[in-house]
C-alpha cells in the first residue's frame, strides 16, 4: 500500500508526478500519449491559472463536463491551490445545476463545451470566471455556444505553479451533490483525507500496477468513478483512458479492442443490458437451445463459452470488473459466475467516499458483497432476531464531514462519535460477508409486519421475457408491480403487419401480465406476492447515476 506523508490530493500527485514521471497518464483511448511528468505540467499550469483568475483556497469551483483527460486535470488544479471542487453531474436539468452551484456559492466553473448551453442563461447566480474544460479558455460572458470553441487557452507557462498551498487533510476537497431517488440533492461534504484515504485503502481489494489500464466509462463527477476510478490509478502510477463519446456500442467496442484494459468500472444497469440484450437472446432463439439452457450442466457450458467470447469482447486482458451503485441482478449475476468473468461488487455511498466493503474477483459470492474494507468500521443497528437483517452503520476516516449548509440533515444521518446511517438494511453471514437487502425508504411492511424488499421482487420480475425493468410499490395495501415491456420486441416477434400487430400485441399484454403475475408469485415468499401487475407505458425516470426515482411512482 502506498506510503504518503499526509492524506491530501496535492501530496499524493507530488508523489505520483514525482515517481511515475515516464509511465501513461490520462489520455483519450487510442490517441495521445501524456505522461505523469507531461501531467504535472498541465496541472500546474492550469492552478496557476486560477491563482491569476483571482481564485484562492477555500473558493468552490464547479466542474460540469463530460469525461475527458482535462477533467482531471482541472479537478487536480483545484485541489493545488486549495480550493473546493464542485463537480456536478451531466444529466442534471440546468434547474438543478443552477441550484446546485448557487447554494454551494461556487465562484468559477470549469465546462464543456456539450454542457455550455445548460449554463447560458443562469440568471440567479454570478460566475467570476468560466473556462472552457476542451482548451482551458477564458469564455467572455455573452459567447454563443457555437463559438466556444474558437475561444483560445488560457495556459502558459508563466502561469505555472511553483508555491504550493499547504492543504491539510481535514480541509474540504469536494462537494458533491447526490443525485437521490427520494428528491433533494444534499451537498456532501468530502475531505482530502476522506478521499484519498479511500483510494489507498481500495488498493487491498484490487492491488493497483503501473502497468494497468483503467477505460473510463461512468461519470467522473460520481464518487465511484471519481475516486476508484480517478484518484486510485494516479495514486499507482497506472493509466486511465476516456471515450470522446457517449459509451453506445459503437463507440465501446472499438475502445475496448484498442485499449485493451485490465481494470472497468461500471453500474450493474450496463451489464445487464449485455446479459439480456446480446448474450440471453441467443440462448433462447429457438426451443431446442431455450430447452438445453434450462438444464443446469448444459447452462454452465454453454455460459462458459459465451464468457470467453465476452472476455474476447472487452479485449482479452480485464482482471477486474467492478460493479458497484445498486444492487446486481441475480440471473444476471449468476452468468458472470458461470462465464468466468472477472467482476466483483462494492458496496459503499456518496457519503462515505465511497468504498465500504467489497472483495476481489477471484472472492466473490453469489449476491454477496463481501469483507468490510480494512480499516472502516460496520455494524447492524437493530438486527432482526429472526433474520440478522439490521441496518448499517458505518464509521472510518472516509465518512463524510456533512452535508453542506444542512446541519439538522448531517445530524439525522452522523452521530457524534462518527457513526454515519446508511439508510440501507443489511446483514453478515458467518465469513462476515456482507449482504444488501435493499434501502430502509424503500422496505414495504406486510400486513403482518413482514419486511418485504421490492428490489428482490423486482429481480425477478425483470428476468421474465419482455421485461424491460420493473418497479414494485405498495398502493391502497396491496403490492403493485409496474412493468415495462419491451413492445417493439414483441411485434417482431408475432411477424405481423403494424395495424394487424397492435391487436394482438395488446391481447398478448394481457396475457403476458397474468402469466408474469403468476411466475413471479411462484418464486417469491406468500407474503411478498403482487396482487397487481399494471403496464408502464414508457421507460421510468432514472437520477443520473441511473437509478429510478421512487418517489415519482409512489
Amino acid at each position: 500500500m502506498r506510503k504518503l506523508n499526509k492524506l491530501t490530493i496535492p501530496e499524493m500527485l507530488r508523489s505520483s508526478f514525482s515517481e511515475f514521471k515516464n509511465k501513461e497518464s490520462l489520455v483519450y483511448a487510442g490517441e495521445e500519449h501524456r505522461t505523469y511528468a507531461e501531467l504535472e505540467t498541465e496541472v500546474r499550469k492550469a492552478a496557476g491559472l486560477l491563482r491569476q483568475l483571482g481564485l484562492k483556497e477555500g473558493d468552490k469551483i464547479g466542474i460540469l463536463s463530460s469525461n475527458m483527460p482535462n477533467w482531471g486535470i482541472a479537478f487536480f488544479a483545484v485541489s493545488m491551490i486549495g480550493a473546493v471542487a464542485v463537480p456536478v453531474l451531466p444529466d442534471f436539468s440546468p434547474a438543478e445545476i443552477e441550484n446546485i452551484f448557487k447554494h454551494s456559492e461556487t465562484r468559477a466553473l470549469f465546462v464543456s463545451e456539450n454542457l455550455y448551453n445548460k449554463v447560458e442563461e443562469f440568471e440567479a447566480i454570478e460566475l467570476s470566471s468560466v473556462i472552457l474544460m476542451e482548451t482551458f479558455g477564458v469564455i467572455p460572458k455573452g459567447t454563443a455556444r457555437e463559438q466556444v470553441l474558437s475561444v483560445p487557452s488560457a495556459l502558459s507557462a508563466e502561469n505555472y505553479l511553483t508555491d504550493d498551498v499547504d492543504v491539510e487533510e481535514d480541509d474540504l476537497a469536494s462537494i458533491i451533490y447526490t443525485s437521490g431517488t427520494t428528491g433533494k440533492s444534499k451537498g456532501v461534504m468530502l475531505t482530502h483525507r476522506n478521499l484519498v484515504w479511500n483510494a489507498r485503502q481500495s488498493y487491498t481489494i484490487q492491488p493497483i500496477l503501473t502497468t494497468d489500464r483503467f477505460l473510463s466509462i461512468l461519470p467522473l463527477s460520481h464518487t465511484f468513478e471519481n475516486t476508484l476510478g480517478l484518484l486510485l490509478p494516479i495514486m499507482y502510477g497506472a493509466s486511465v483512458h476516456y471515450l470522446k463519446k457517449p459509451p453506445t456500442a459503437r463507440i465501446l467496442l472499438p475502445a475496448l479492442q484498442e485499449v485493451k484494459p485490465t481494470l472497468m468500472l461500471s453500474v450493474p444497469l450496463i451489464i445487464e443490458k449485455i446479459y439480456k440484450q446480446q448474450i440471453l437472446p441467443k440462448f433462447q432463439k429457438n426451443g431446442f437451445i431455450r430447452t438445453l439452457y434450462r438444464i443446469p450442466v448444459i447452462r454452465k457450458k454453454l455460459n462458459a463459452i459465451a464468457g470467453k467470447k465476452l472476455m474476447e469482447t472487452f479485449g482479452g486482458e480485464l482482471v477486474f470488473f467492478g460493479i458497484g451503485g445498486a444492487k446486481l441482478d441475480r440471473q444476471v449475476e449468476i452468468f458472470l459466475r458461470e462465464a468466468k468473468f472477472p467482476y466483483a461488487i462494492g458496496y459503499g455511498l456518496t457519503e462515505t467516499s465511497p468504498l465500504l466493503a467489497g472483495t476481489g474477483a477471484s472472492s466473490t459470492k453469489l449476491q454477496g458483497i463481501g469483507p468490510v474494507l480494512e480499516g472502516v468500521e460496520l455494524k447492524l443497528e437493530n438486527p432482526d432476531p429472526k433474520t440478522g437483517e439490521g441496518e448499517i452503520l458505518a464509521k472510518g476516516p472516509n465518512v463524510m464531514k456533512g452535508y453542506f449548509k444542512e446541519p439538522e440533515l448531517t445530524r439525522e444521518v452522523l452521530s457524534e462519535d462518527g457513526w454515519f446511517r446508511t439508510g440501507d438494511l443489511g446483514v453478515f453471514d458467518r465469513n462476515g460477508y456482507l449482504y444488501m437487502k435493499g434501502r430502509i425508504k424503500n422496505m414495504i411492511l406486510g400486513a403482518s409486519g413482514e419486511n418485504i424488499y421490492p428490489e428482490e421482487i423486482e429481480s425477478v420480475i425483470n428476468n421474465f421475457r419482455n421485461v424491460v425493468e420493473s418497479l414494485v410499490v405498495q398502493r391502497k395495501g396491496k403490492l403493485v408491480a409496474l412493468v415495462h415491456l419491451n413492445i417493439e420486441e414483441m411485434e417482431e416477434k408475432y411477424h405481423l403487419m403494424r395495424d394487424q400487430a397492435e391487436q394482438y400485441v395488446n391481447e398478448k399484454v394481457d396475457e403476458t401480465l397474468k402469466e408474469l403475475q403468476a411466475y413471479v408469485n411462484s418464486r417469491v415468499s406468500k407474503f411478498a406476492q403482487v396482487q397487481m401487475v399494471l403496464v408502464q407505458p414508457t421507460p421510468f425516470e432514472r437520477t443520473p447515476t441511473q437509478k429510478i426515482k421512487r418517489f415519482l411512482y409512489s
